[in-house]
């Protein structure tokens, strides 16, 4: 008897997923972070963000169109998703033109100089974050104090953070302000609450997996856990870092990164534990109070590395 070995492309089942789907599903789950930072510092938040936006889209067209010479994808949402994270990584004081020159260069240098989307090695969010707290310290760590729903923009009254109080001065800082968005910082670090808000609806809808901003949280408050039972001081606490600062932002929405974390979900474990202990020393023995950018972007470097020692089973192997 005969038989006929019919062979087509893979997949055969498709899940229904796509990379417009998933961005804009991240965009909805950013929401809850966008009105709490509306809220707190309100004029400057939306111009912020508003400026990001449309410059990152932008550039990203303008880069695809006639340098490329390439059908643009800013449809895609990826583009918007990115000028969404570097603004909420900003601070709302932080001048039009400074904000411009990141998104251009979180787009032209954190992305398409790799060759777009799904080629880059780094975030490129925080590409273009670092870029501009290297070139423009001041701007970047002068943070307006929150307020309800301020139409002051870039002569806001400006504020010490939490993290910057228990790292320079020791001085007490208190969690429970810091979890519900009443402190300075960032524009997307304000709530941690609305975060958690955003990393359930992903998790719903089956977004991303736990694994990676579980373990960084679970990281960090071990290893600072540790720190705090042999010198129990305000730098030491774990509620203070896990409720300040970028830490909550950069494990649920920056850490997740489809392209630059790894594929394998034990590899993905061996990443958050990284960020997490990066994070950790450069918050309590670095000369930066944050250390949550640096640390996705060391790991993001290491991810090809992971991948190489845990790779995703492959369909029907054992």
């Amino acid at each position: 008897m005969n038989s006929t070995l019919i062979v087509s492309p893979s997949p055969h089942v498709h899940s229904g997923d796509s990379i417009g789907k998933n961005m804009y599903g991240v965009l909805i789950a950013l929401v809850p972070a966008f009105l709490v930072s509306l809220y707190c510092f309100g004029l400057g938040a939306l111009i912020v963000t508003l400026v990001s936006v449309v410059s990152c889209v932008l550039a990203e067209y303008l880069i695809q169109k006639y340098l490329y010479k390439k059908e643009p994808t800013v449809g895609d949402g990826s583009a918007i998703l990115t000028g969404v994270l570097l603004a909420f990584n900003l601070p709302s004081n932080l001048p039009v033109w400074i904000v411009i020159l990141g998104a251009l260069f979180a787009i032209g240098v954190g992305k398409m100089s790799f060759g777009g989307l799904g080629n880059n090695i780094f975030n490129p969010a925080l590409v273009g974050r670092v870029f501009l707290l290297i070139s423009f310290p001041a701007q970047m760590t002068t943070w307006p104090v929150a307020d309800i729903l301020p139409m002051t923009y870039t002569d806001a009254q400006t504020g010490a953070t939490t993290l910057s109080l228990i790292h320079y001065s020791k001085d007490f800082a208190d969690a429970g302000m810091a979890a519900i968005g009443l402190t300075g910082g960032s524009l997307g670090e304000m709530s941690e609450i609305a975060l958690l808000v955003g990393l359930a609806y992903m998790l719903f809808r089956k977004i991303i997996t736990w694994h990676i901003p579980v373990t960084i949280l679970v990281t960090v408050a071990v290893f600072t856990g540790i720190l705090y039972l042999f010198n129990p001081t305000p730098v030491n606490n774990p509620l203070i870092h896990l409720t300040s600062g970028g830490l909550m932002l950069g494990a649920v929405f920056m850490a997740t990164d489809y392209v630059t974390s790894p594929m394998a979900k034990k590899g993905t474990v061996v990443y958050g534990i990284g960020i997490g202990v990066l994070t950790v020393l450069i918050r309590i023995f670095g000369a930066y109070p944050e250390g949550m950018s640096f640390s996705i972007l060391i790991m993001n470097g290491l991810t090809p590395l992971i991948n190489t020692y845990f790779k995703p089973k492959h369909f029907g192997g054992k």
